[in-house]
């Protein structure tokens, strides 16, 4: 189980792999939104293409060693999601990796 304390988000990407329904884009600029790969959007062009459950930005094994490809231009839910938060503890049950 990854202790919220000291585990950092590259460690574990369960916020990114939990629900389809999650990365959807909310507040961003359509500048914001041209910054992120086309291959990445989804094809309603309303959140990021996800592959089953994870984000299709997602990269490495849940749990063990993630990034996102897109960081630096990752859509406003990504980044109001911080480890630990509701929203973090929530995604890391779904994996099993916290209580």
């Amino acid at each position: 189980m990854l202790d919220l304390d000291s585990t950092d988000c590259q460690t574990c990407g369960a916020c990114c792999s939990f629900s389809s329904e999650w990365p959807r884009f909310s507040t961003e600029s359509d500048a914001d939104l041209d910054r992120i790969p086309p291959t990445l959007v989804a094809v309603t062009l309303n959140a990021m293409r996800c592959e089953g459950d994870r984000c299709a930005a997602l990269t490495g094994v849940v749990g063990t060693a993630t990034a996102c490809s897109i960081y630096a231009v990752r859509p406003e839910v990504c980044r109001t999601c911080l480890p630990g938060d509701e929203d973090c503890r929530m995604a890391r049950r779904a994996f099993g990796l916290a209580a």
